[in-house]
């Protein structure tokens, strides 16, 4: 088991407190941000997750991480890193699960970034010091945080420019939540993140059709 790390997640939602309260319990430090200090969800889940969990404001949070993951709106994550603070991302690995979905116009939702733009590459740009590893978003909280509730093959995706951080990220999928190494699909740098991006329409087609989030890709190889 690798030794216990400072995680700070951004994002209140239903996967930052799922990711959250997953490393909680294998004895992980974990302080989950928001816009503002005291917000009530953060502070409830951080009295029920139990000991190393805490809650913060998006800066302290990306100040207590040793790794920082996003798991904001995808529409709104750059505003959110910004307040998180450039300082306290430099250097970091920063692990974007974050999709540009746009639902103000209900569903199925379209996406605010995409074909020659991915939400990656911006949060990259953004903040050049921080080393953006883009995965687990083409899957549902639960799933992110115990793949077996998929029977059978299925993959996850990477995509990044730093090679070390990759291999980093993709270490942790395998240590924190059980994703087994070769069900991890490195894509390539993170232009391809692009791609990943536009395959979660499909997923919430798929979710709409069979009434579950239990669902995942399975890429099929002739031999």
């Amino acid at each position: 088991m690798e030794a216990t790390m400072r995680i700070g997640i951004l994002g209140t939602g239903v996967v930052g407190r799922t990711l959250g309260t997953k490393l909680v319990a294998q004895g992980h430090g974990v302080r989950l941000g928001s816009r503002t200090a005291g917000n009530e969800r953060a502070v409830a889940w951080a009295a029920e997750a139990g000991a190393g969990a805490s809650a913060g404001t998006f800066a302290d949070a990306a100040a207590f991480g040793e790794v920082v993951l996003n798991c904001t709106a995808g529409v709104a994550s750059l505003d959110a890193l910004e307040a998180a603070g450039r300082a306290n991302l430099a250097g970091k690995v920063l692990v974007d699960v974050a999709n540009p979905l746009d639902f103000s116009h209900g569903m199925p939702p379209t996406l605010t970034v995409c074909n020659t733009e991915s939400l990656a590459e911006r949060i990259q740009r953004a903040f050049p010091e921080a080393r953006v590893v883009k995965t687990l978003n083409t899957v549902a909280a639960a799933v992110m945080v115990d793949p077996s509730l998929v029977p059978g093959e299925h993959e996850l995706f990477l995509s990044g420019d730093d090679r070390a951080a990759k291999g980093q990220v993709a270490g942790w999928l395998t240590e924190w939540f059980g994703w087994r190494p070769e069900r991890i699909i490195d894509l390539g740098d993170l232009s391809t993140a692009r791609t990943t991006e536009m395959l979660v329409p499909l997923w919430l087609r798929l979710y709409q059709m069979f009434g579950t989030r239990l669902i995942n890709f399975h890429v099929q190889r002739a031999p």
